[in-house]
C-alpha cells in the first residue's frame, strides 16, 4: 500500500524555490492539467515559485506541503493537522481541496485536525480517543460523523448547534436553554437547524 504523509511540523530543508521543490518531488503532476486545477491554483501559490523554499512562512509551507502530500500517488493520505499556520479563509480552501481531491481520486484519507470546522466539513467517519492522554488511552471504531461527534463533545460536556446563516458550528453558552435542551435528548452535535 502507497502512504503521502503531511506531517504536523514542517521543516524547510529544500534549497532551492517552490517551482524546483515541486518539479522535483511531483514528478509532473505539477503540469497535470486536472491537478493544477483541482489544487495547485485553489492553494494560491502562483506568487511563490521563485520563492526560496526556506524563505516562506508558516502558511505558505503549510500549503506547499499539502500540495506535495496530494501529488504524490498513493492509496491511503495522512495529513497531520492541514489547517496549521492557515488563517480562516485559506483553512475553508484547504479543506475543500482536499475532500474534492480525495474524493474525486476514490482513495482514503485520515486526518488530524483540531480545528472543529475543519473537521466537520472533512470528515465521514470519526475516531474518538477516549482515556488518559499519553498514558492509558483507547482509540474507538470509526463511526458516523454524527454519532462521533456527539460521543467526543459528551466527554467533553460541551454542545454545539449549526449557525442558520452560515451553517458553520457554534458552541451553546453552558447552561443555556439549548445547551440544557440538548444535553437532555443526548444530542451534543446537531448537523441541521
Amino acid at each position: 500500500m502507497n502512504v503521502s504523509y503531511k506531517p504536523q511540523m514542517i521543516v524547510p530543508k529544500f534549497k532551492g524555490t517552490v517551482e524546483e521543490l515541486l518539479a522535483e518531488k511531483l514528478k509532473g503532476m505539477q503540469t497535470n492539467e486536472q491537478f493544477v486545477s483541482d489544487v495547485i491554483k485553489p492553494m494560491n501559490i502562483s506568487h511563490l515559485m521563485n520563492n526560496l523554499v526556506t524563505e516562506l512562512s508558516g502558511g505558505e509551507l503549510q500549503r506547499v506541503a499539502l500540495i506535495l502530500a496530494l501529488g504524490k500517488p498513493a492509496d491511503v493520505y495522512l495529513l497531520d493537522e492541514p489547517s496549521a499556520y492557515l488563517d480562516s479563509e485559506q483553512r475553508l480552501i484547504a479543506s475543500k481541496v482536499i475532500k474534492r481531491f480525495i474524493f474525486n481520486s476514490k482513495k482514503a484519507a485520515f486526518v488530524v485536525e483540531h480545528d472543529f470546522i475543519m473537521a466537520t466539513y472533512l470528515a465521514d467517519r470519526v475516531i474518538v480517543f477516549e482515556g488518559d492522554k499519553a498514558r492509558d488511552c483507547v482509540a474507538n471504531a470509526p463511526e458516523s460523523l454524527l454519532s462521533g461527534m456527539n460521543k467526543f463533545l459528551g466527554l467533553m460536556g460541551i454542545t454545539f448547534k449549526r449557525d442558520p446563516t452560515n451553517f458553520r458550528p457554534r458552541i451553546n453558552k453552558q447552561g443555556g436553554r439549548r445547551d440544557r435542551e440538548q444535553k437532555k435528548a443526548g444530542n451534543y452535535f446537531v448537523l441541521d437547524y
